[in-house]
């Protein structure tokens, strides 16, 4: 799985970069989000494969907090570009004539730069509130992998403190994000119920429904793990909600953008095969 979810990311990234009909606003941040993905799974993945094969799950302190701030990277970069998409296709369909105006390059640019930032920040954040706890050296983590909030969890003595942190991380950089993928979706479908033919509301609604996919599996997964460990602290629970978000999440987003992306399939079609007839 691992392998199908980097090659198939890389794959459609060099469609986008290499196809001059996918240079618009909506591919350069389906491009990131894959590279994003990239990133995202492989922060987990090689490290899960190496403890199968050395048969130690153990890892350094040093290590766990490099994974920790790596993850948190890519993790809110999945998260404001997913934001951001929904802002693009808001732009597209409720101001369609300022669209070029508004989705000039710069601002895609700038846009792209300050979710670096803003997730750069989330990450040393949260190492930053790690290092203030230092009980919980040699002590096991019910998870595969350095999953902050499991790391929080470990201390005894910081209880209120880690949680109130985690509320305000989350509410920050995952429940806001949310409110302005809502926002724009709701804005979208008030825009799209005016449309008076049927055909039209029809393309207009199937064009957005990989982007709600993905939203949905994401949020819903990674909403998953903080509850769970905030609310039960069922190991069993927040492991196959980690394992969802972090692995099998980015290989479904694969999936979802490139068999129901007919702009993508048709660039995958010609990158395969260069002169092929795509019009179809």
């Amino acid at each position: 799985m691992y392998l199908i979810t980097v090659l198939g990311n890389l794959l459609i990234i060099l469609a986008v970069t290499s196809d001059p009909l996918l240079h618009t606003p909506m591919y350069f941040f389906l491009s990131n989000l894959s590279l994003a993905d990239i990133g995202f799974t492989s922060t987990t993945v090689p490290k899960i494969l190496v403890d199968i094969h050395t048969h130690s799950r153990a890892i350094s302190y040093v290590g766990c907090l490099t994974q920790m701030s790596i993850f948190l990277i890519f993790c809110c970069m999945d998260v404001l570009l997913l934001s951001l998409m929904a802002y693009d296709r808001f732009v597209a369909i409720c101001h369609p004539l300022n669209y070029p105006l508004i989705m000039n390059r710069l601002l895609c640019v700038s846009l792209h730069l300050l979710s670096f930032v803003a997730s750069t920040l989330e990450g040393q954040l949260h190492v930053w509130m790690v290092l203030q706890m230092t009980d919980f050296k040699q002590l096991e983590i019910p998870s595969f992998f350095c999953d902050p909030s499991q790391v929080l969890d470990l201390s005894c003595e910081h209880t209120f403190t880690s949680n109130l942190f985690k509320y305000i991380i989350g509410t920050i950089y995952h429940f806001l994000p949310v409110l302005g993928i809502l926002f724009s979706y709701y804005k979208i479908i008030c825009s799209v119920l005016t449309v008076s033919s049927s055909s039209g509301k029809y393309k207009a609604f199937s064009t957005r429904g990989s982007h709600l996919s993905v939203v949905g599996l994401f949020f819903g997964t990674a909403f998953g793990v903080y509850f769970e460990s905030a609310v039960s602290h069922s190991p069993k629970g927040s492991a196959v909600f980690s394992a969802m978000y972090t692995v099998v999440t980015p290989l479904l987003n694969l999936f979802i953008y490139s068999l129901r992306n007919r702009d993508l399939k048709n660039a995958l079609r010609r990158l395969y095969k260069p002169g092929a007839d795509t019009s179809r």
